[in-house]
């Protein structure tokens, strides 16, 4: 690879990460700062008792205007975007014409009444694609406009609303999924109650001039602490969370991964305005029909104490493959193994026994609900 080829962007924190000794990798990218001198294990702890703060401005931000900006979304995911309500946030998939997953995506509609606003984040390695997929299907009904400009922070634990709510009353009010504009520490930001960790918490989206300012007014605060990528794949682990790329891909339709929550009603079959995105035909007789799967996400726990990494085969007790492990690690909340994988339906029950096959020998594994750490949103 030349020299151009590996550059990395830099986030508008760059600079502070250094300055808080942070250890910089490649994501998606970016130069990212997958842990600070404490540590993966103190950082993940920490914000499941107290408040980390996460960099997450490798993301895409954009916006959708125009009075049509929900209903032309809405054809492009199995999901119900014209009845979300202003001021409310929820989870969107793009999908491709065979069901598969392009990305997986927030959406927050900030203002119907005048126009349309819909406010959109997607994932860091994906948004160039992203963008061009949604202005190339969508853009002669509504104006894709990227956000560039735009860093995007996370504030998550138990403490994260006592730390925030000092530097900008009001945003206790707040429950999960919705969000407003606030002045924070000076700072113009649109916050919502969201995030990727299972536990309270908000996004911060804030213009990148104003970002290094915001990170030093919050990490001034004495609950709050740096957190790196690391950590945050740990936490979104154990909250059965997807990781793009991972546990999701342009191969995987939302029934596969088990996402079928984040199908409405009124887009299935039946409902107001069943089927119309892409892949719905392949993507709703999956929903109507679970015999139609090949291949299904569980959650695993390991019966040994031996961490399983994604990509690990696994197989049933007679040693035949069954599937294969996407995520994986020892959870530091649980003190277990954990893992997400895919297995062939028949094995998909909770309490199935299969085993993954780690350095040539087999590690025995159970099929668990997910969440494995209970979230704990604020749902008011």
């Amino acid at each position: 690879m030349s020299a151009t080829d590996t550059t990395l962007l830099e986030t508008p924190l760059h600079s502070l990460h250094l300055a808080l000794g942070a250890r910089m990798v490649p994501f998606a990218g970016y130069a990212m700062p997958v842990q600070y001198p404490s540590g993966l294990m103190a950082e993940h702890q920490h914000t499941r008792s107290a408040a980390g703060l996460f960099d997450v401005s490798h993301m895409g931000q954009l916006r959708l205007a125009g009075p049509d900006a929900a209903a032309a979304l809405e054809t492009l995911m199995p999901v119900d975007v014209i009845d979300l309500p202003v001021g409310k946030q929820r989870y969107g998939l793009l999908l491709n014409d065979d069901g598969g997953i392009i990305d997986d995506l927030m959406f927050f509609n900030r203002n119907h009444a005048h126009g349309g606003d819909i406010f959109v984040i997607v994932n860091g390695a994906c948004k160039a694609g992203d963008i061009a997929h949604i202005q190339q299907k969508i853009g002669g009904h509504c104006e894709v406009i990227p956000m560039p400009e735009m860093a995007l922070l996370a504030l998550q634990g138990p403490q994260a609303v006592t730390a925030l709510s000092r530097l900008a009353p009001g945003v206790e009010k707040l429950v999960f999924m919705t969000g407003e504009r606030f002045t924070v520490a000076g700072c113009d930001c649109f916050l919502t109650r969201s995030g990727y960790t299972g536990e309270d918490g908000f996004e911060i989206s804030v213009p990148a001039s104003q970002a290094d300012t915001l990170a030093r007014a919050l990490l001034a605060q004495p609950e709050v602490r740096p957190v790196g990528l690391g950590a945050r794949n740990s936490l979104r682990l154990e909250a059965g969370l997807c990781l793009y790329g991972n546990d999701i891909d342009t191969r995987t339709t939302p029934v596969e991964a088990s996402l079928n929550w984040a199908i409405q009603k009124v887009r299935r079959f039946g409902g107001a305005r069943a089927g119309g995105f892409p892949g719905a035909d392949k993507v709703l007789v999956q929903l109507a029909d679970p015999t139609a799967l090949q291949r299904k996400r569980v959650g695993l726990v390991a019966l040994e104490r031996v961490p399983v990494r994604e990509h690990t085969e696994l197989q049933n007790t007679e040693g035949q493959r069954i599937g294969k492990v996407t995520s994986g690690l020892l959870g530091p909340s649980i003190d277990k193994p954990i893992a997400m994988a895919y297995v062939a339906p028949k094995y998909a029950a909770l309490g199935s026994r299969v085993n993954a096959i780690v350095r040539g020998k087999p590690v025995p594994m159970e099929v668990a609900a997910m969440p494995f750490v209970p979230n704990r949103y604020f749902r008011g």
